[in-house]
């Protein structure tokens, strides 16, 4: 009478919103050798934009619709420099669309310097045409940021209460480490995209531990700003050792040109994973999703502690994610073996992707959680990440659903000999079954929801002392433990 009873309920199936496509399925690197160090990257009118180093004369930008489509995209060259002492080595290269004197434009920014390499660097500006990422091009300049036209790589554009400011790297005493400086960030107001107000302020010098690995180094400045907080991001350490990573100021104050307005962020934000194979992940850009709703991180890495500033280094992209208290959360480099899912608004896809914790129904001050990929349900979960899921469309049935975790992109709730874990996706058929789960109405309360394995009909995801696994249930107690809600 039990299983009866059980069976019945199972075939209710709760009403649910329709569940959001991501994007097209990929695995970093999103863009391979040579050219995919220091990547910049953009959504903008239905396409995505890219650009990175390619230590030569020329500018490259590749476009695709789809975030995956960028591996195989032509690379267009839409500027070859011959300015004196700025015919290669182009590093960085930076893209902001602006309202310059001739109304909005794309002004790219780069460093660049004479064949010999990399005393000679400087930062130069381009301006655009019209509206087109892809140009064409002019060159507008080079900046003078530094007494003596002095060093400068690594510049971009952050915008604070409507004024454009330029953020860069330099050296603090204008020389270099032989002389015992210290690779630090600088800034200057900008009076339109090619003349800076002034030369460089200083805000920020390598003096964490952290900071100083190989060579103290503070670059690639890139801002990030939610809720009215703006986050100065940027590289650390010497982009030659495997320790290269990212780190954080705020901007606490209300002048970004006094440097006691930034707070520097005690530990960095990213940095290598070995278990992921991930070494020196940094020197980066962030972009949002096509529909708006997501952020997103493009970074170069290397795939072993061998490697260092060539061009072994590839560019790799995940979802971030945000913490609790406002501040930005990186997570941790995925694995190039991990299949990831696709920015939300893709190709027109329905919008974004819910995010939601799964509340237990015996237990209603707990709810479901990742701590160190096992699973279980706790109350008062920190961080609040843990028990935070996407949930997506089945992996292995579209009418199902699977959870992925907000902070481990890649990484879904998976059943392994009956017990879930957090794993990311192989890509495998297998993996996509495991991940897979019918939302049924609820075993103890039909208001509620059940999950019922994909690919293991007669059992459900439920709690045993508070663990996570799937079971067949039968008893009220364990209908109780396999009923959930889906919860903001």
């Amino acid at each position: 009478m039990i299983t009866v009873l059980v069976t019945a309920m199972a075939l209710i199936v709760t009403p649910t919103p329709a569940l959001a496509a991501p994007g097209a399925s990929y695995q970093n690197p999103v863009v391979g050798t040579p050219n995919s160090a220091d990547p910049w990257m953009s959504y903008y009118n239905g396409n995505y934009y890219y650009a990175a180093t390619t230590w030569t004369g020329k500018i490259l930008i590749r476009r695709s619709t789809t975030l995956a489509g960028l591996k195989t995209a032509a690379e267009t060259t839409v500027f070859t420099m011959s300015q004196p002492n700025a015919v290669s080595n182009m590093w960085a290269p930076s893209l902001h669309l602006l309202n310059g004197p001739n109304g909005q434009r794309w002004y790219l920014y780069y460093s660049a310097g004479p064949s010999a390499c990399c005393g000679g660097q400087r930062q130069h500006v381009l301006e655009s045409a019209g509206t087109d990422p892809m140009g064409p091009y002019t060159y507008k300049g080079a900046l003078t940021l530094m007494p003596n036209n002095g060093w400068s790589i690594d510049g971009s554009v952050m915008t604070v209460g409507g004024v454009n400011y330029f953020v860069f790297s330099a050296f603090n005493n204008n020389g270099g480490f032989e002389n015992g400086g210290l690779q630090s960030l600088f800034i200057t107001r900008l009076t339109n995209p090619w003349t800076p107000a002034s030369l460089g302020i200083i805000i920020s010098e390598p003096t964490l531990a952290w900071e100083r690995v190989g060579n103290p180094v503070n670059e690639g400045p890139y801002v990030l700003q939610r809720n009215g907080r703006t986050f100065l991001t940027y590289s650390a350490s010497f982009c030659g050792t495997p320790d290269y990573k990212i780190g954080a100021l705020e901007l606490t104050g209300s002048d970004p040109l006094n440097r006691s307005a930034w707070t520097k962020l005690a530990n960095p934000l990213f940095q290598r994973s070995d278990a992921n194979g991930v070494y020196g992940p940094a020197h980066h850009s962030f972009f949002k999703s096509p529909d708006g709703t997501e952020d997103w991180i493009v970074y170069h890495a290397n795939s072993s502690t061998s490697q260092g500033c060539g061009t072994t280094r590839t560019s790799r992209a995940q979802r971030i994610s945000w913490n609790a208290d406002g501040t930005p959360n990186l997570g941790v480099p995925v694995s190039t073996a991990t299949v990831l899912a696709g920015p939300s608004g893709e190709l027109g896809n329905p919008g974004a992707v819910t995010v939601q914790r799964i509340q237990s129904y015996n237990f209603q001050d707990r709810f479901v959680r990742h701590s160190n990929f096992a699973t279980r349900i706790d109350a008062n979960v920190t961080p609040a990440l843990d028990s935070q899921f996407r949930v997506v469309a089945g992996l292995a049935d579209s009418t199902a659903v699977s959870f992925e975790s907000v902070n481990f992109p890649g990484h879904y709730l998976r059943h392994n000999n009956y017990v879930l874990r957090l794993e990311p996706n192989n890509g495998t058929a297998t993996f996509r079954q495991d991940a897979t789960f019918r939302q049924v109405a609820g075993l103890a309360d039909s208001s509620w929801s059940s999950f019922q394995s994909y690919n293991f009909p007669t059992r459900y995801i439920r709690h045993s002392n508070y663990v996570l696994r799937i079971d067949p249930v039968s008893t009220a107690a364990e209908r109780a433990d396999a009923t959930f809600r889906r919860t903001s």
